[in-house]
């Protein structure tokens, strides 16, 4: 047997599956045998390691991302035995428009991918260092890197444009979709299990922390929620969401604020964060008697709704709506609301069965209503393995 290892290093954080797989016949599809991650990168890192239906947690101290994935490979070890990590694959944000399926990483593609930082400088840096940190542990393995971008370039030109002159959009300034390793699997899936929804109109959302929405037909994305950057589309735990330029030019003219000022601001203070001014928790608005948590949790109902509507006139129709994300897959009062009133799209669910964890099909109408817990990291996995031969 020979392991792979996926790693998704975020700013504070580093997510991470051990998988193990045959020598013969291509290996076959690999078995997940940990998951785990580092969570609170800095003075006070823990550990997370689930194995063999077991949970440990190891306070590490200070750790940043090459401390961390020391700690991670000393914690799999023992999982590992005498099976080495021939593979590691690593989620990256954002590919750019040349990178249309995962790639082999070197020093060129990664001075490459160093130069879309201001297209993603939430995420890019740290999956980087990510990489770079595996790079020096795992000297031997092929390091493999999954875009979340490439999923959505099959939009059509109208899906991936601003009205902005020409010149820009051949500059890279264009809508690339996020959450692409998501999508992937989530498509795959229904397509495999509902064989009545192969080359179907299927709306995906994605909703968590970080949100988003896509139409796939024929597991191709159409058009997403998400455009240039992380930001745009649903509102989402820190994130704005869809905001009008002319704000940003506001908030320069009228309260003096730089660009720093404003990333701040729309990456990390805003969205259910921002308009709650409680949490950017969905669990703890949901228990929240403020008026503020309602009005929140209303604005990211309404503007999924609406995103529906959009990503359904996109795809020429709707055949199913999946829900998928720590919200989509978790909150049943959010998929609840989402489909109140959408009967006029065919989209109505069981209550009962919304409410019931574990219950994959709630939809009651013409349009099926599915609840599917994504595995961004099996893309992943399979991919590594795909390279691997």
């Amino acid at each position: 047997m020979s392991a792979i290892l996926t790693l998704n290093a975020g700013s504070s954080s580093i997510k991470f599956s051990v998988y193990l797989r045959g020598e013969g016949d291509g290996g076959g599809e690999p078995e997940e045998v940990a998951v785990g991650q580092i969570d609170g990168l800095g003075p006070e890192a823990k550990l997370i390691l689930k194995h063999d239906g077991t949970k440990a947690v190891t306070d590490l101290g200070q750790a940043d991302h090459k401390a961390g994935l020391k700690a991670i490979l000393d914690a799999i070890q023992p999982i590992l035995g005498d099976n080495a990590v021939t593979g590691v694959g690593h989620r990256v944000v954002h590919g750019g428009t040349g990178h249309l399926a995962p790639a082999v990483l070197n020093d060129e593609i990664l001075t490459e991918l160093a130069g879309l930082e201001p297209l993603a400088p939430l995420h890019q840096p740290h999956n980087l260092a990510g990489i770079r940190a595996a790079m020096e542990a795992f000297p031997d393995a092929i390091q493999v890197g999954c875009f979340d971008t490439a999923f959505h370039r099959s939009h059509p030109f109208v899906n991936d444009t601003y009205a902005l002159p020409r010149k820009f959009f051949e500059e890279g300034v264009r809508r690339y979709g996020f959450h692409g390793l998501s999508y992937d699997y989530v498509s795959g899936y229904v397509e495999e299990t509902y064989p009545d929804l192969q080359d179907a109109r299927v709306v995906i959302a994605h909703l968590g922390n970080g949100a988003s929405m896509c139409c796939v037909k024929g597991r191709r994305s159409i058009a997403s929620s998400m455009g240039f950057s992380a930001v745009d589309g649903l509102p989402m735990g820190t994130r704005t969401g869809q905001i009008d330029p002319s704000v940003i030019l506001y908030l320069m003219d009228n309260h003096g604020m730089a660009s720093k000022d404003i990333s701040d601001l729309i990456y990390k203070k805003s969205g259910l964060l921002g308009m709650s001014g409680i949490s950017n928790d969905m669990r703890t608005l949901l228990e929240s008697d403020a008026e503020s948590a309602k009005e929140a949790v209303d604005y990211f109902v309404a503007r999924v709704k609406r995103e529906i509507g959009a990503l359904a006139a996109m795809g020429g129709g709707i055949d199913a709506l999946v829900f998928t994300g720590g919200i989509g897959e978790n909150a049943w009062q959010i998929r609840e609301r989402v489909c109140e009133g959408l009967e006029f799209l065919g989209v109505t669910i069981d209550a009962g069965a919304n409410q019931t964890r574990g219950t994959e099909s709630i939809g009651t109408g013409p349009v099926k209503v599915l609840v599917v817990q994504t595995d961004e990291e099996r893309v992943i996995a399979r991919a590594v393995a795909s390279h691997l031969g």
